[in-house]
């Protein structure tokens, strides 16, 4: 049942209103009953846990999908674009969670992707590249080169190239599902700039996130999908965000950042002046056990290279790493496994799983000797195995033996993890692991980092989103171009001191 939450400024004719959308897999009900309006110029907040619908709905939009019941429309005129390309020549420009660029190909080809300007029938490529740099200018990411292959950026780098690809052309409704994932905090600030330059211009924008505290900055109003079905509608401005917390997982999921009792041990991990090919350079740590120590920084400040080089990942030029205070430098990945350290990689889709595989196979992987009898896996040690992890991590799915593919982004992340927790891993090395992840999912991951302090394990925790590394981390420390600067106590910082820090602007005082 849908909830009228309040009145909101009424138009003539809406931009963009969908009316009953229904869509289904097989037997899984991804949209069972969605309506909401767009106004020109107006900035909606989809807001949901993952496997809510919001994705498949903006596919719909976009061309990706057709719905199988419901009414689509734009600007009055019933709209069902036929495929991406003609949602985007209709004025209908989708930016996906999950990014969907040509890895092979350069960054200006791919931000004019099947919108290359051409002149008598030839490629216009001093005008291509022309317009690229434009896009990135207005992202501030001209230091981004046009001629590099997206592979061989960073995820935070190709999130922006799929942001600038969006801002090509004449465009009446941007989708923005999840755009600020992988982005620093001074890159969602460029990119806030940006929405707001659109809304003057009466571009209506479309924004999924489970940041709540970004929708409250941006949002006119917002629409809570749960299940497949649209449940609450209102104004941003009078939100309460308890209630919408409420609304999106059926439930009160209590306090976000949840403390468990824990106390530090001896140290189990040591980086001593580690530098790697090109980042990061002299980066000192010591990570204890029962500790969760983060590490800030902008994107391209060496924190994702660091946790590669410690797990053998990326080739160590200097330094020294220790675990449990014996010297094991240079490691393959595969030892550091058998020395108990694991990590969660920040793109789950390349690195982190085996996508044609199932959840069983993908959570099982490190460790089948619990699972095996002479020298052969028992499928129902696996399954059983895989149930039971399931069911503690609260992953969505049918059941053990289903594709990790056919999963939201969120789930596909709970499985990740899993196989570290299935692995009995007592060093976690953690990039990212809140990424495209719901509130309810995050505080739970929250909990387990927390369980797990407390039962000794010790843990370092990537991320770029502020709050959370103060919410969750006794220790933090801030990387500024490759250098990691003295490891603080999380009560000794604050969000602009980490923010300073990490453009190198200032060094933190204590507190």
């Amino acid at each position: 049942m849908f909830d009228q939450l309040m009145n909101a400024a009424t138009f003539t004719v809406p931009r963009l209103r969908m009316s009953g959308v229904r869509k289904s897999f097989g037997a899984t009900r991804a949209l069972k009953n969605v309506s909401f309006e767009v106004a020109p110029g107006e900035v909606h907040v989809l807001i949901g846990e993952n496997g809510a619908g919001k994705s498949t709905l903006m596919k719909i939009l976009s061309g990706a999908h057709r719905p199988d019941a419901g009414a689509v429309e734009l600007e009055g005129k019933p709209f069902v674009p036929a495929n991406p390309l003609h949602a985007r020549r209709s004025g209908v420009a989708m930016i996906y969670q999950e990014l969907t660029l040509a890895p092979h190909l350069s960054v200006e080809e791919n931000i004019l992707l099947g919108e290359e300007p051409a002149r008598f029938g030839w490629l216009n490529r001093s005008r291509r590249r022309e317009l690229a740099r434009q896009a990135l200018a207005e992202l501030h990411h001209q230091n981004i080169p046009l001629d590099a292959t997206v592979n061989s950026r960073s995820i935070a780098e190709q999130q922006i190239v799929e942001i600038a690809r969006a801002l090509i052309g004449q465009t009446k409704v941007v989708i923005m599902d999840e755009p600020t994932s992988s982005l620093t905090q001074a890159d969602t600030e460029n990119l806030f700039a940006i929405i707001g330059r659109l809304r003057q211009r009466g571009v209506s924008i479309i924004y999924i996130s489970h940041f709540l505290e970004e929708c409250q900055r941006i949002a006119d109003r917002f629409t809570v999908l749960r299940d497949g079905e649209s449940v609450a509608t209102g104004d941003m401005a009078k939100a309460d965000l308890p209630q919408i917390i409420q609304w999106m997982v059926g439930r009160p999921i209590g306090e976000i950042y949840p403390r468990f009792p824990h106390h530090r041990g001896k140290p189990v991990l040591e980086w001593r002046a580690l530098a790697g090919r090109s980042k990061p350079q002299a980066a000192s740590l010591t990570l204890h056990e029962g500790e969760i120590l983060g590490i800030a920084g902008l994107v391209g400040a060496g924190r994702t290279e660091s946790l590669r080089a410690c797990f053998g990942l990326e080739c160590i030029r200097s330094g020294v790493v220790l675990v449990r205070s014996s010297e094991a430098t240079h490691r393959r990945p595969g030892q550091r496994l058998a020395g108990g350290v694991g990590l969660l990689s920040e793109n789950r889709k390349a690195e982190g799983l085996m996508l044609n595989r199932s959840l069983a196979d993908n959570l099982t992987l490190t460790r089948y000797g619990p699972l095996s009898r002479f020298g052969f896996i028992q499928n129902s040690r696996q399954r059983q195995a895989t149930r039971e992890w399931m069911d503690r991590l609260d992953v969505r799915a049918q059941d053990p033996g289903q594709s990790v593919s056919e999963l939201s982004g969120g789930n596909q992340q709970k499985v990740a993890l899993g196989r570290l927790l299935h692995h009995q891993a007592s060093v976690f090395l953690l990039d990212e692991p809140t990424r495209g992840i719901d509130v309810g999912s995050k505080a739970q991951i929250y909990k387990l980092m927390g369980q797990l302090a407390a039962q000794g394990k010790a843990i370092i925790f990537v991320s770029s989103y502020l709050p959370e590394l103060l919410g969750v981390c006794d220790t933090i420390g801030v990387m500024c171009r490759g250098v990691l600067s003295e490891v603080r106590l999380a009560d000794q910082w604050t969000e602009h001191r980490i923010m300073a820090a990490a453009i190198g602007q200032a060094s933190p005082a204590a507190a």
